[in-house]
């Protein structure tokens, strides 16, 4: 079984190497330019751009092959990233080899960069791959300054910055080389163990993530199984409190009549109650909705039509504005429908007697923004993370409404994300809240 998620991390790092590979060589080019023609030091330009080019070359192969790679469901995809990243490692490794060697040898600071290669190799690599890669630096390293000690290869001074050649300096290089190779062994060491660690942090984690998502999934099946159950034996006595309440079974007096009303109440709750638990649990448990483009403008129309009765009772004015040119959007039209049909009739009930209720559609490229604003009743600050929780309402919307499910905002939300979009609330208590949603277009 393919570690799914230890294949899409290893991917993840060797795209962030790719960009890490874009800035070196910027910085590559600004550092050459900086100090050939300001800081005046003589240095050999058109080889290290030349290097420059090379590696901007290979880096757009690399990202073009791991684009191709990824689109298409390789079985093996984690055995070709080690193989990218180990080709890659050993390219920057030979590319930083030659720069050094360009640009003073074994008189160039920089040759402490090759640590720096080292520890991006052991949080990408296995500790194996990762010391042989440091064996490989230490190769080539020890290679260039032999070959440039026996006159092989030019020696590339750096004037103007030491004062005399050292590369023919056998006590400095016996230094440089215990300093250097000791280095890099123990910078791998040191980086393997904690990548390694994080690796497997990161694998109980994810197993862990794994066993409660299907904890919830067990539940929420339990839970629809159950309400199912619930509610067709909560139509059934509804079914029979109807014609009690309508008098089809003979007159009542007062109190029977009362209580049977009472009774009949209750059961219309409970049965909303349920049959939000239900919707709830099917969103939850549906791997799939079903999509197809539909007209947002109609749906938002729709909407309104329904809460618009109660808003004209309570005496509260309904403004709307959508912006030229937003027509369809791909999603389930009667989910998306619905979660603005219910963030509106929340407006409704919340808002006093005489206030005001806006919605706004606006165009945003990709996505449409809706935005439902109202002068209501406000959540207060502290509750505010709070308030798309399953079962969750604020204090001062039960002093308003009693009997409220808390699910509306929870269904909302599994909504949206599953249409891969975002819902938010800013609000005050007292003064109004704006429930905000993007959706994208396709």
């Amino acid at each position: 079984m393919v570690d799914l998620t230890l294949q899409s991390g290893l991917v993840e790092r060797i795209y962030w190497l790719i960009r890490l590979r874009w800035i070196a060589i910027i910085g590559l080019s600004l550092t050459v330019l900086f100090v050939d023609k300001i800081f005046a030091i003589p240095i050999y330009a058109f080889p290290l751009y030349a290097i420059a080019g090379i590696l901007s070359i290979y880096n757009l192969i690399f990202l073009v092959y791991l684009n191709s790679i990824t689109k298409i469901k390789i079985a093996n995809l984690t055995t070709i990233a080690n193989r990218i990243a180990n080709i890659q490692i050993s390219f920057d490794l030979v590319s930083l080899t030659a720069l050094i060697h360009f640009s003073g040898g074994i008189e160039n600071p920089f040759i402490f960069y090759f640590i720096f290669h080292m520890i991006i190799a052991s949080i990408l690599l296995s500790r194996r791959a990762s010391f042989l890669q440091a064996t490989f630096a230490t190769v080539l390293f020890i290679l260039m300054v032999n070959l440039e000690y026996h006159n092989i290869l030019p020696h590339h001074c750096l004037k103007g910055f030491v004062p005399f050649t050292l590369h023919n300096n056998i006590l400095y290089i016996s230094g440089v080389y215990f300093v250097f190779i000791s280095t890099l062994y123990i910078a791998v060491y040191m980086a393997t163990s904690i990548s390694k660690r994080l690796r497997e942090r990161e694998k109980t984690l994810a197993e862990a993530n794994l066993l409660l998502e299907e904890k919830d999934r067990i539940k929420s099946e339990y839970v629809l199984r159950v309400s199912h159950d619930i509610k067709e034996h909560l139509s059934a006595i509804q079914g029979c409190l109807e014609p009690v309440v309508e008098g089809i079974t003979g007159e009542l007096n007062p109190k029977q009549r009362d209580l049977i009303r009472r009774a009949d109440e209750r059961t219309e709750k409970l049965l909303y109650f349920v049959r939000a638990l239900l919707e709830i649990s099917r969103i939850k448990l549906s791997k799939h909705i079903e999509m197809d483009y539909f007209s947002l403008k109609n749906a938002v129309d729709n909407a309104l039509n329904f809460i618009e009765t109660k808003a004209k009772d309570k005496g509260i004015s309904l403004s709307v504005n959508i912006e030229a040119g937003i027509d369809t959007i791909r999603g389930a039209e009667v989910y998306i429908e619905e979660t603005i049909a219910n963030m509106l009739a929340n407006s409704v009930k919340y808002t006093p007697r005489n206030g005001k209720i806006g919605i706004e559609v606006k165009d945003e490229g990709d996505s449409v923004l809706i935005q439902i604003s109202d002068t209501g009743i406000g959540i207060p600050k502290n509750e505010l993370p709070k308030i798309f929780d399953e079962f969750y309402r604020a204090r001062n919307a039960r002093e308003v409404e009693r009997n409220g499910t808390g699910l509306g905002l929870s269904i909302a939300k599994q909504v949206i994300e599953r249409h891969k979009g975002k819902i938010w609330v800013e609000s005050e208590e007292g003064k109004g809240s704006t429930f905000s949603v993007t959706l994208p277009k396709s």
